[in-house]
């Protein structure tokens, strides 16, 4: 893919030197330094410290809310797997509890709203809508807006219904895994169909020009997460093992679609992945991280990140770390950062997960930490 995709920013990292002038680099430095006045040279060390430390792979991961005692701050007995999550321009975190069938609500700082959604099925993927499309009743949009498990799709509209979202699609031999929205075109990733599925703002299904499609992933890889990032949609790809994943190393593709279906890049094959559902793309005050894709692993709850280069190609750099080791939260799925309102702040990295093979849930943050 030539050139740098909309809404990506370019990166270069890295200071290299030719080691054959080592010692006169270094006799050279020595005689400048004696040379600075003092403030001069404590400014270019102070500068010197703030940019390594905004390269450092250091992250820190707090559990906000469980629905186990003990657990977080927050205690939430509606919080069992929890699976996607979504925030408007100015709202709270909306989290799809997958395992007690609702949305529960909480800030950035996990304190929990009042209001709690019910929503049919076992909801996976979730997006928040602005628009005047997807209508619930007519003259009633959609806000929120659910993919569930067994087939379903369903929206929220305070003016509908306040306490429950509607089924606005059903499809019996489907396993709606994930969800994105970019204008108004609802895009879902069917499990049991292995296809990205796309429906206009009147709830219809339409197949795209390009249908999502790439050659090279074997049959037994489906769509898995999605996610609309700028005008690109990234879609995850899991082992397939009947209605579920199939957990592994190395288990897992990501692919970037325009909104047409049409391929734009290759991002990951393998490697880090396994079952990857969650993507997020970091903000440039995100440490070593910032302007990269995040990509978040289900199977084994690391967080991969992927960094264009000045081609515009992805490449690996490694998963987000913790006092030295790689960040794992069991039962991993949706991550988002904050919109600097309601959820949080913008370089803050959110989470959902259901620990325990799904018997449990997790909201929580994750912070770079200079």
């Amino acid at each position: 893919m030539a050139g740098t995709p909309h809404g990506f920013a370019r990166r270069t990292r890295g200071v290299h030197s030719n080691s054959r002038h080592g010692a006169a680099l270094r006799k050279g430095y020595a005689m400048h330094i004696r040379r600075f006045p003092a403030a001069m040279l404590a400014t270019i060390m102070l500068s010197a410290a703030i940019l390594g430390a905004a390269d450092k792979n250091s992250y820190r991961v707090t559990i906000l809310v469980s629905n186990e005692a003990g657990e977080a701050p927050v205690l939430d007995p509606k919080l069992v797997n929890a699976w996607g999550i979504a925030a408007s321009a100015t709202s709270p975190w909306w989290v799809a509890d997958n395992g007690t069938g609702y949305s529960t609500i909480y800030t950035g700082a996990g304190v929990k709203a009042a209001l709690e959604v019910v929503v049919p099925g076992a909801p996976t993927g979730i997006v928040a809508y602005g628009g005047t499309q997807f209508q619930v009743a007519p003259g009633k949009p959609a806000r929120f807006i659910f993919a569930s498990e067994d087939g379903t799709i369903s929206a929220w509209s305070p003016m509908a219904d306040p306490t429950h979202a509607v089924v606005m699609v059903s499809d019996p031999g489907s396993i709606y895994k994930g969800l994105a929205v970019h204008g108004d075109v609802l895009f879902t990733t069917d499990f049991a169909e292995c296809a990205v599925e796309t429906f206009d703002g009147a709830w219809m299904e339409f197949d795209t020009p390009g249908g999502f499609q790439d050659s090279s992933i074997p049959a037994n890889y489906c769509p898995f997460g999605i996610q609309a990032v700028g005008s690109s949609i990234f879609v995850t790809y899991a082992l397939k093992g009947g209605k579920d994943d199939v957990a592994g190393q190395g288990h897992g593709f990501v692919r970037e679609f325009d909104d047409n279906g049409n391929l734009l890049a290759q991002v990951a094959d393998h490697g880090g992945l396994n079952s990857p559902w969650g993507i997020a793309m970091a903000p440039p005050d995100f440490g070593r991280f910032g302007g990269c894709l995040l990509v978040g692993n289900f199977g084994d709850g690391k967080i991969n990140a992927y960094c264009l280069d000045d081609e515009g190609a992805f490449h690996p750099q490694g998963a987000l770390r913790q006092a030295r080791k790689p960040v794992v939260i069991d039962g991993l799925w949706g991550i988002g950062f904050g919109n600097n309102r309601g959820s949080g702040p913008s370089n803050v990295l959110y989470f959902a997960a259901g620990p325990d093979d799904e018997a449990n849930g997790y909201f929580g943050k994750i912070e770079f930490v200079p």
